[in-house]
């Protein structure tokens, strides 16, 4: 029995489907499909002599049914059967022989009117989407520019500022006006003329230059200052060329501002209490932490500087013709993406439908930018053979979870439902690559200037209540 298997095994790995392959649009393939009559009544006849011998109907034994009857009764089943298991062989024989690697479901041509026909063979076809084409550029010529940061003692002084403010208390502050960097609540009307084309209430609002309702304004605190609780002030600005309330792009527009509550940051004192609630014995030892942690920072950002240069090298150096299904899905999740972060900073959902046309701009060449390199470096990790084993996904999972204070285990499996384990799977996979085409190419370092190197080495300090982007 054994060796029947074998040799039926053998047949089918070995039998040959004609099949014929055009291009079908871009980094699209039509393949057609002929299943010969005979392969088709090879496969029938196979089917019923299985069901010949399990069958059991009244009056009959099993294994005793007369053929006749068992194709009337199950016919219709057996041919079904056999028609999704030639399709099923003959379609991953086509994607096998001549090693597409398709994008996404396949689009078979009047799927409806595809069955086993009565006498002669079965014809199908179908259109897929395929990975393109990508011949990797030489990167030996490329010079790519490393900026060598020098940390200072003034560098480790912002960052205990920064520490401070990220430690303060918001205390009460209501019975003085509004100041710079004091946290006011306030309820914000945007209006053109008389007529209100937006609103929020108990908007966060950090007194420094920001955003409010969409729109910059550099002077906030000095519009603001003085302010008190109950007051309205009226801020005349001008709306942005790219607003997503179409109707004040470029117009000169008001912005009331109703203040129900003022608070100030109080900064963390660096008292031993507050030196032994991180673990440390000392002024000196916290110094010689957070000159560490920008180090480390430096090294990360650096490294960014570096895989952004070439990756802006790859994508402008190789031509490929990207898929169009694909495209429009991947400009589809860019859109989400971008609504899910103004839900994340606050804005209401329905002021998010009401500007989905604003959110679609520029998404289309975002998509293909993405899809570029994902291309790109896709081919270049299948070049240098270059994968990533359980361990190094652990790995990165145990290095975030020690971040966010979570355990490992807890983690991976909320990142193993939301579907996003195969994202940290390409993003690892991502950064080997780079760095393995880094090898290849010429590194320049470059000394930068002092007064940019605060912006570079000082962590960001997030405010406990609002972020720059305010409204």
């Amino acid at each position: 029995m054994a060796a029947e298997e074998t040799a039926v095994a053998d047949n089918e790995a070995t039998f040959d489907y004609p099949i014929t392959i055009e291009d079908a649009g871009p980094s699209a393939k039509r393949i057609s499909i002929e299943i010969p009559e005979s392969r088709i009544r090879e496969k029938l006849s196979e089917q019923f002599g299985e069901l010949t011998e399990v069958a059991a109907l009244p009056g009959f034994r099993a294994g005793k049914v007369p053929a006749k009857l068992l194709e009337r009764r199950f016919g219709k089943d057996v041919r079904d059967q056999v028609q999704s298991t030639l399709i099923r062989e003959s379609y991953q024989q086509a994607l096998q022989k001549h090693e597409l690697k398709v994008l996404g479901e396949p689009e078979f041509a009047d799927a409806e009117k595809v069955a086993l026909p009565e006498s002669g063979p079965l014809n199908y076809s179908f259109v897929v989407e395929v990975s393109p084409e990508i011949t990797l550029p030489d990167l030996t010529g490329l010079t790519v520019k490393r900026p060598v940061i020098t940390i200072t003692d003034e560098h480790v002084d912002q960052a205990m500022q920064n520490l401070r403010e990220q430690q303060g208390t918001l205390v009460p502050a209501d019975t003085r006006g509004v100041k710079e960097k004091d946290f006011v609540t306030a309820s914000v009307e945007l209006k053109l003329g008389d007529e209100l084309i937006g609103n929020q209430k108990d908007a966060q609002i950090v007194v420094r230059p920001g955003n409010i309702a969409g729109i910059e304004i550099k002077d906030l605190p000095a519009q603001l200052n003085g302010a008190k609780v109950n007051e309205t002030r009226v801020l005349k600005v001008t709306a942005p060329d790219n607003h997503p309330a179409e109707k004040i792009r470029g117009k000169a527009v008001e912005l009331h501002l109703a203040i129900s509550d003022i608070k100030e940051l109080e900064l963390a004192t660096i008292d031993q209490d507050f030196l032994e609630s991180l673990g440390l014995a000392s002024v000196e030892e916290l110094r010689k932490e957070l000159r560490e942690q920008m180090e480390i920072r430096i090294k990360a950002d650096v490294q960014n500087v570096l895989f952004n240069q070439l990756k802006n090298h790859l994508v402008r150096s190789v031509e490929l013709t990207l898929p169009l299904k694909v495209t429009k899905s991947q400009e589809a999740r860019v859109v989400q993406r971008r609504a899910s972060d103004l839900v994340r900073r606050g804005v209401p959902v329905e002021a998010i439908s009401a500007n989905l046309e604003k959110l679609r701009e520029g998404a289309s060449s975002q998509a293909q930018a993405e899809l570029r390199l994902f291309f790109i470096l896709n081919k270049a990790a299948e070049t240098h053979d270059i994968s990533v084993d359980e361990a190094e996904v652990n790995g990165e999972i145990a290095m975030i979870a020690a971040n966010s204070g979570e355990r490992p285990q807890t983690l991976k499996a909320e990142l193993n439902k939301q579907g996003q384990l195969q994202e940290l799977y390409l993003s690892i996979r991502e950064r080997k690559t780079l760095e393995k085409l880094l090898e290849s190419v010429k590194i320049e370092d470059v000394e930068v200037k002092h007064e940019d190197q605060a912006a570079s080495v000082s962590p960001d300090a997030k405010d406990p209540v609002a972020e720059s982007d305010q409204t």
